[in-house]
């Protein structure tokens, strides 16, 4: 008899739980990958929407003069080598496109304080099966507006607020599910390795996105949109909520003696079930027993969201991280393009050194914290180096393509390191505070507080960015280190607490 292959020795050592486990992690980062991935075009579009019509203009003179012909207008010429798209081609072109990022976050705003309390009432595989399908719908429209030759501003904007509102279904879903599928040991780890989805998504978003811009960047919103409704299908298929919900679904689909007779071994645990025989010898089934509570969980009202100790204050510290997050994610590629004198491919491509910089930054936050125990202190510490690194990228950003890759990478992973630690392993840990008496239904109504809550420094930092860039990049630079600064001072009770605590604990503990 052959020996068994290592690889198959190494795939059955796992026992059901942990497969199951496996599979959620994969599933919902892939399916907030999606979501990250369609968000990310526009930023690479901005380019492209406006050029700099400059070097156009002096080769048309150039050849206008050598071949004896009058000189041409500005606005014919523009019309001749198709500088910019209208309406984008006038000279308030950075607050038209800065309208356009407000006009999604401000939507995805609003709609995320409604998303959590809906999401609560709502089977959460069905929920975000439908948002994550019509925010493929909704991406496809704002590229459909170059196939179409659509040049009416209200149509971007328009679109743009519907998809921000159908976004709003994706993070209190994905984190209600990591959450109820892991528990609080070493959360930070499990987070920060997760929530590195957001940086992903962004970097595919940005290649695929650049693959189509210079040359069809109607192209960079559709591909895009289709993968996400594509992944709203998976989704369909495969999400499975709760543990639960397989022991629910053995004990309705399988008999006892159905069960001996085939050699499966059951338990009777959170991973109760299931379909995975076992060869080495069979266990006598027990009787599965499936006892209904008198009463489900009620939902959490928003206000008793509210009350859990340190909502607020991260909701508040995450708002202003989160301006600064989302500030690098609209313009990064455009400032990149300004300062470096680089195309829209090679801006988009340059600017996802910035997310790989955040996957580091969220991983090494997630295992900080995790072992301190002390999630708000390490928040504050990197908030507190950000601030001059963001100072040194707006000057050494100017002395080549070196100095800006390192920057980049020390920037991104100190910007998106306290708001990864906060939008994940410090919203489970708020959302199952043991002020809750184990309702995991609430999870999914203070993730989207604290979430929502960041997105409007989300909304507010990219529209500040179109109005302040007018006047020089660096005055953007000084709004996003006082925003930093602003979201370390939220956090400064916290930490204070952590530091005169006896002994290291996660937020989730702290009274």
């Amino acid at each position: 008899m052959a020996p068994v292959p290592p690889g198959i020795r190494l795939l059955v050592s796992f026992n059901r739980d942990q497969w199951y486990r496996a599979l959620t992690f994969a599933l919902t980062f892939l399916l907030y990958t999606s979501f990250h991935l369609s968000r990310k075009p526009i930023s690479i579009v901005k380019s492209e929407l406006h050029r700099n019509c400059s070097s156009a203009t002096e080769l048309a003179t150039v050849a206008s003069s050598g071949s004896g012909h009058q000189e041409p207008s500005v606005s014919s010429l523009h019309t001749d080598v198709d500088c910019s798209w209208k309406p984008f081609d006038k000279s308030n072109y950075k607050q038209l496109l800065g309208a356009m990022d407000y006009s999604f976050l401000c939507a995805y705003a609003v709609g995320m304080y409604l998303s959590g309390i809906i999401g609560e009432r709502l089977p959460i595989r069905l929920y975000l099966t439908v948002g994550m399908l019509t925010s493929g719908l909704f991406t496809c429209l704002f590229g459909l507006g170059y196939v179409y030759n659509i040049h009416n501003l209200t149509f971007y904007i328009v679109v743009q607020v519907a998809n921000g509102l159908v976004q709003t279904t994706g993070w209190p879903s994905v984190v209600t599910c990591i959450g109820n599928w892991f528990g609080k040991g070493r959360r930070g780890l499990i987070m920060g390795l997760w929530n590195s989805h957001t940086s992903v998504g962004n970097i595919l978003g940005s290649l695929i996105a650049g693959y189509w811009v210079s040359s069809n960047w109607g192209m960079s919103f559709i591909v895009p949109g289709l993968i996400i409704a594509a992944m709203g299908v998976v989704c369909f298929l495969f999400l499975i909520e709760h543990p639960q919900d397989l022991q629910s679904m053995y004990a309705q689909s399988v008999s006892p003696s159905k069960s001996v007779s085939t050699g499966l071994v059951v338990s009777t645990g959170p991973s109760a079930g299931l379909l995975l025989p076992r060869d080495s010898m069979c266990v006598p089934l027990q009787p599965v027993v499936v006892v209904k509570s008198k009463s489900e969980p009620s939902a959490i009202s928003f206000m008793g969201a509210l009350r859990i100790p340190g909502v607020i204050e991260f909701s508040l510290s995450l708002l202003f991280a989160k301006l600064v997050s989302y500030t690098f994610l609209f313009w990064l590629p455009l400032y990149i393009t300004k300062a470096a004198h680089l195309d829209a491919k090679r801006a988009g491509d340059l600017s996802t050194l910035f997310d790989v910089g955040g996957i580091v930054g969220g991983v090494l936050a997630g295992v900080t914290s995790d072992k301190l125990g002390k999630r708000a202190s390490t928040c504050a510490v990197m908030l507190l180096l950000a601030a001059p690194m963001l100072y040194g990228f707006s000057m050494i950003s100017e002395f080549g393509l070196g100095p800006t890759i390192g920057m980049l990478l020390v920037c991104g992973g100190l910007v998106n390191g306290p708001y990864a630690l906060i939008t994940t392993a410090v919203s489970a840990d708020l959302g199952t505070h043991k002020s809750l008496k184990g309702n995991a239904r609430a999870l999914s109504t203070v993730t989207a507080i604290i979430d929502g809550t960041g997105s409007v420094g989300a909304a507010v930092g990219p529209l500040l960015a179109g109005l302040l860039s007018a006047g020089g990049w660096h005055r953007v630079f000084y709004m996003l280190m006082t925003a930093d600064f602003l979201a370390l001072l939220l956090l400064l009770r916290l930490v204070m607490k952590e530091l005169t605590s006896s002994k290291s604990r996660p937020i989730s503990a702290v009274e």
